[in-house]
């Protein structure tokens, strides 16, 4: 990052630290010359108290200029190594009350730069400094350990704090990754597995649907009878009603690629009017309330609808013997509004009936709904008897939706 774009503190608590520090050791040099030595050269007594100030302050500027605060931090070290050696009192008092002969920051500065700096360059700094603070020309008990204690440990210490760092994140990130891959893999079987039950269904089950409506309309155009007529047309609407149908739901398992053009009408099977009208047909009053044109929703969601209708008004003909239901359908342009609402039962219900389904109707609905996008919410009402609702879109993103839905919702 180029010191244009580096921010002066990577955060507020950091900004808040370093002028904590860096006051904080303004104070600590000023408290030593207060109670030591004066500097005694031709700049004045306080000559070393305004070279440690100025070093101090540096370190609010650390962030964004690190390769200018450490250059002058070791330019303060050899002026005052310089001054010690050539011009003894001169930034340095003769006996100083501090045993490092670096600017006191310098083991803040060292232990922060490795947030900011290359490893290459922070050693280069920190052995320099650590040279000047040690001064292993002349080694000394009251110099050299207090010299490397203040360059070369907090150097040390913060690269090894920022490679386990460094390697924390590293680990998390790969931890987060390998989630992800298996997130993947596991979609993949799962459409993989989609993938090859279409594959079944198509090949074995709509092969022989075809055969059977195929022989429903060669009985009906051949027989003689007409009863057997009839119920050979009835054999062959149905079945291509399943076909029809079918063929939605293979094209959704393999995300549309089989599904074709279909639009719902009122005069198919698929409509609802007819749903009610079966219901009607075998006493259960059944009311139809249909708000706004069918035409805005593609026909993957209108065929869901109709099996949600479906299934509801069969629950209340198996469940609720003598209740009354109605169907509302409200098709608006983000999608479709259903919901059958059927009061409290009039008497118990035929326990044979009852008991003649799988009991994974509702779940297999809600299962249906979710596959288009949509929401499901089943569960009796306030003041009796039952409620199936959804709240379906519009439009599913199926190869079906692509070909038909911009016809179908007048786009």
């Amino acid at each position: 990052m180029s010191t244009a774009q580096r921010p002066l503190w990577p955060s507020r608590s950091d900004a808040g630290w370093l002028i904590f520090a860096a006051l904080a050791f303004a104070g600590l040099n000023t408290l030593l010359y207060v109670l030591g030595d004066r500097t005694s050269g031709a700049w004045g007594p306080a000559a070393g108290l305004v070279l440690q100030i100025t070093c101090d302050l540096t370190l609010v500027l650390l962030f964004r200029y690190p390769g200018p605060v450490c250059a002058f931090i070791t330019a303060a070290a050899f002026a005052m190594l310089a001054a010690d050696t050539f011009a003894p009192g001169l930034l340095v008092p003769v006996n100083p009350l501090a045993l490092t002969t670096v600017p006191t920051i310098t083991p803040v500065i060292l232990s922060q730069a490795a947030r900011v700096l290359d490893k290459r360059t922070l050693l280069c700094v920190a052995g320099v400094l650590a040279v000047i603070a040690a001064r292993p020309w002349t080694p000394s008990w009251a110099t050299t350990p207090f010299g490397l204690l203040s360059t070369a440990l907090p150097a040390l210490s913060s690269l090894y704090f920022e490679a386990r760092k460094q390697l924390l994140q590293s680990l998390r990130d790969r931890a987060e990754r390998a989630e992800r891959e298996q997130h993947l893999l596991a979609e993949q079987a799962r459409a993989a597995e989609r993938r090859r039950l279409a594959g079944e269904m198509h090949d074995v089950v709509t092969h022989r649907l075809s055969l059977m409506v195929l022989h429903a309309g060669a009985l009906g155009v051949t027989s003689a009878d007409p009863a057997a007529r009839a119920a050979a047309e009835d054999i062959r609407r149905e079945g291509a009603l399943a076909l029809d149908e079918l063929r939605d739901l293979v094209g959704v398992l393999r995300n549309g690629t089989e599904a074709g053009p279909r639009t719902l009408s009122p005069a198919e099977p698929g409509d609802p009017a007819r749903l009610a009208e079966e219901s009607r047909s075998v006493g259960v009053a059944t009311d139809l309330v249909v708000d706004g044109d069918p035409a805005q929703v593609s026909p993957t969601v209108a065929r869901t609808a109709y099996r949600l209708v479906q299934e509801a008004l069969t629950n209340v003909r198996k469940h609720a013997p003598g209740a009354s239901a109605t169907v509302s359908l409200r098709y608006h342009p983000g999608g479709l509004d259903v919901s059958v609402d059927s009061t409290a039962a009039a008497h118990p219900p035929d326990p044979a009936l009852a008991g003649s389904g799988s009991g994974a109707g509702l779940a297999g609905l809600r299962q249906r709904v979710e596959l288009v996008g949509g929401r499901f919410d089943a569960g009796p009402r306030p003041g009796g008897g039952f409620r199936v609702g959804a709240i379906l879109p519009a439009y599913v993103p199926t190869a079906e939706g692509s070909d038909c839905d911009p016809g179908a919702r007048g786009r």
